[in-house]
């Protein structure tokens, strides 16, 4: 990985500005590229742009290829005379500027797309066609997600016995019988991924890179372990005999009980890692720089049997460790990795960690525990490694400090000389500028101020997360200026 000194905001395109009820691929999103350009910044960092399930998680997604519909830019399908204006004043989509209404995007944007694609398919028909043959996984992909309709949305695993095996007599006479709800979703992805890849080439040009994240596990109800089932930890009845979580901590008396199944890496390896080859090469396609989530996982991962309520009963298994990656490299060469390495480190991870030479990532937030030193000080940084002043999963700046002890607080606070004339927020994010890490990262809700009202994600919690979104109006030429000067200041 190419570490030139630089920084970047973490903003998901679900929490940018627009007139859909959600962040797009639209005009807002061109505008936000801009900002980064204006203010001296060269990385976006992202969430996973996969397709949502329940819970609205980004990193539950029922596919680890296909990309989330919710981003598409209707004013294309306007412009193409796919949609008319009037149509979709007609739906309501959210009318909360500063939140995204999942349940009405689910019932009435995919309603819009549906009208889209109905006016638009016979146009398309050689387009799409096209692009189903070039795309290996969509395939697999459309055809879960119309029998997924077909079964009311229902989880694979509860559907009709005969649905349940990928290339059954049942499936295969699905499969012709419904070719147009099948290519409904090719469309999806066809839009998805022209408009995805348009907008980080504009980025691109302007000087951005894009930071993608790749979740470790997969969904329980998704398109890869129906297709693919024997890549994972399964009993004979295709449910899961473990799956993934975290063992209590500090954060979590009952540990974290994620709930994705576990693979089945002895299968993985015998067919020399190709899923993890294809997912990692796609990826890049999408991304200039991938975030791996939960990297300590492909070392050594927390495994709970399933249906148990919580993860404090489980155990430790040893992952694929460097092979993995060697292959990796062996087939795709050097990759922009940033590992996420934070949480419960032992050993073999750091060493892992180190064969791999990929950078760690370090968190301004974890720093200031006044009851003993902590790695995430910026003294203990090498070069190379990510400095955040907080990720999707924590407290805004605002929120930690009116939440932090009063001697973690003080702490802060005269390490990086921190004032409320510069703002707490500001302070913190010079701390992560001033660094000795090579990329620099804080969060949009960081640069705004804002409280935890505006927090991404609460571990553990299900409803309520995910929702953010900024106003338009909060951007403005003296936040544009404050931080290009500090970025210029600090050599970024």
């Amino acid at each position: 990985m190419k570490k030139t000194r630089s920084s970047g905001i973490l903003m998901h395109i679900s929490s940018l500005p627009g007139k859909y009820g959600i962040g797009d691929f639209g005009k807002e999103a061109y505008n936000f590229v801009d900002f980064l350009v204006d203010a001296g910044q060269k990385n976006w960092q992202i969430l996973p742009l996969g397709i949502t399930s329940f819970g609205d998680s980004p990193y539950q997604s029922f596919s680890a290829f296909a990309g989330n519909p919710y981003f598409i830019d209707l004013d294309e399908f306007i412009e193409r005379g796919y949609l008319k204006e009037e149509e979709i004043a007609e739906l309501d989509l959210g009318n909360d500027p500063r939140e995204v209404n999942y349940g009405l995007l689910f019932k009435n944007k995919m309603k819009l797309i549906r009208k889209a694609y109905d006016r638009s398919k016979i146009e398309l028909e050689n387009i799409l066609e096209d692009f189903y043959i070039k795309k290996a996984w969509l395939r697999e992909f459309s055809l879960f997600m119309a029998i997924k309709n077909y079964h009311n949305n229902s989880s694979w695993l509860y559907w009709d016995k005969d649905f349940r095996i990928r290339n059954s007599q049942k499936v295969l006479e699905f499969e012709k019988e419904n070719r147009e709800e099948i290519y409904f979703w090719v469309f999806t992805q066809y839009f998805f991924s022209k408009q995805w890849l348009k907008l980080k080439a504009y980025a691109n040009d302007n000087g951005i890179n894009i930071i993608g994240d790749l979740p470790i596990y997969i969904s329980e109800d998704s398109s890869d372990i129906w297709g693919s089932p024997h890549l994972f930890n399964l009993d004979e009845n295709l449910f899961p005999i473990t799956v993934s979580g975290c063992p209590p901590d500090a954060f979590s008396t009952k540990g974290q009980l994620w709930g994705n199944p576990i693979y089945n890496w002895k299968a993985l390896e015998e067919e020399n890692y190709k899923w993890w080859i294809e997912r990692f090469k796609y990826s890049f396609e999408l991304y200039d720089i991938l975030r791996i989530d939960h990297f300590r996982g492909f070392e050594a991962y927390w495994e709970v049997d399933y249906n148990r309520e919580n993860a404090v009963v489980g155990k430790w298994t040893k992952g694929p460790g460097i092979k993995l990656f060697n292959k990796l490299k062996e087939e795709l060469g050097e990759l922009n990795i940033i590992a996420e390495d934070l949480g419960f480190l032992t050993e073999d991870v750091e060493n892992l960690l180190e064969e791999t030479g990929f950078p760690g990532m370090k968190v301004l937030q974890f720093a200031f525990d006044s009851r003993e030193e902590s790695d995430y000080l910026p003294y203990n940084y090498d070069k190379n490694c990510v400095v955040y002043t907080g990720t999707h999963d924590n407290s805004t700046i605002n929120g930690w400090f009116k939440n932090a002890n009063k001697e973690d607080m003080e702490y802060a606070i005269k390490y990086l000389k921190l004032n409320y004339d510069e703002g707490l927020n500001w302070g913190i994010i010079r701390g992560a500028w001033s660094s000795t890490a090579f990329l620099s990262i804080t969060t949009m809700q960081d640069i705004l101020g804002h409280g935890d009202y505006a927090r991404m994600n609460i571990p553990s919690t299900v409803g309520g997360n995910w929702t953010w979104r900024m106003e338009k109006s909060e951007l403005n030429d003296e936040i544009v200026n404050k931080l290009k000067d500090l970025t210029k200041l600090y050599g970024r």
